[in-house]
């Protein structure tokens, strides 16, 4: 019992984790229409942001403030933004009107970019660092396995919960949340109501890579080390998230990458952690055989 609550601890938290990746996908499917496979390294980037911030400020040599935890946070979310912007500009924009398959084959490109320019400036081996957030709360104690749940794992699971809570009140309440949706809708019609449309997809690859970077730092601080390719498997795996959810929805990006946190920890627990990502993809593959719109996803009506 106290072994398989733990791994349901480790899990959530991994899974929170997951639905910050999914939710900068399923935000720019929901406007575009088209997948960002970039953004996986984009949540790289931010990692990266995030531990040389806290170099720079001293902090890896143990535990850290609250305002230095805090201003880690801004400036990885503040620079890796504009790779969020740049990834735009340069990947998408320029090909929105070509085929679709034109933006899928340049975010790729994009993405081997990211990799190897981290791996040059930053070198290939693993970069860890101390636990800036040490310690946590004892739950329990049964047959000598003592259950633990560490101060990041709280605030993995309460900045998820308040990024998710913030962003639907954007989305449902603001005038920038209504320009998405216009967009989402119909683009062309959004435009010629006078809705900068650029002017929306830009500012959303910008906050879908804010939260990259929020997803980037929380993994940081939970795991410890990190290096050039991260991105890639978390970015598959939150990718997988967005569309177990259903892609377009904020609350399902969240679930999804939940339960891929919790499938892939109890896997690892109980089986092979070999087969894990097997484990998560077969998920999926259920999911999309028997629920083709996803967990929260709607049914989309196509006019003609």
């Amino acid at each position: 019992m106290a072994y398989a609550l733990q791994q349901l601890i480790n899990g959530v938290s991994l899974g929170m984790i997951y639905g910050l990746i999914a939710l900068g996908y399923t935000m720019v499917y929901g406007i575009i229409g088209m997948i960002n496979f970039a953004h996986g390294d984009v949540f790289m980037v931010g990692a990266f942001i995030s531990l040389i911030t806290m170099l720079l400020l001293g902090l890896g040599g143990g535990a850290a403030g609250p305002g230095a935890l805090l201003l880690v946070l801004l400036a990885a979310m503040a620079a890796t933004a504009l790779y969020g912007y740049t990834v735009e500009r340069v990947a998408y924009r320029p090909l929105r009107g070509s085929f679709r398959l034109a933006p899928l084959i340049s975010a790729i490109g994009m993405s081997i970019l990211l990799q190897n320019y981290v791996q040059v400036a930053q070198g290939a081996r693993s970069k860890p660092i101390e636990a800036p957030v040490p310690g946590g709360i004892t739950l329990m104690e049964s047959a000598g396995f003592t259950v633990q749940l560490s101060y990041v794992q709280i605030l993995i699971v309460v900045l998820t919960l308040a990024v998710l809570a913030g962003f639907t009140v954007l989305v449902t309440r603001t005038p920038l949340g209504r320009a998405m949706r216009a967009c989402e809708q119909d683009r062309k019609m959004a435009a010629l109501l006078g809705i900068d449309t650029d002017r929306v997809i830009s500012l959303t690859f910008i906050i879908g890579a804010a939260l990259a970077a929020v997803a980037g730092c929380l993994y940081l601080l939970r795991y410890g080390v990190i290096d050039f390719y991260i991105g890639f498997l978390a970015g598959v795996k939150a990718f997988t998230a967005a569309v177990l959810g259903g892609i377009g929805s904020l609350p399902g990006a969240v679930l999804g990458g939940l339960l891929i946190g919790l499938i892939e920890t109890f896997w690892s627990a109980y089986f092979s952690a070999q087969y894990k990502d097997v484990a998560a993809f077969g998920i999926l593959i259920l999911t999309l055989i028997f629920m083709p719109t996803g967990l929260l996803g709607r049914t989309e009506v196509e006019k003609v």
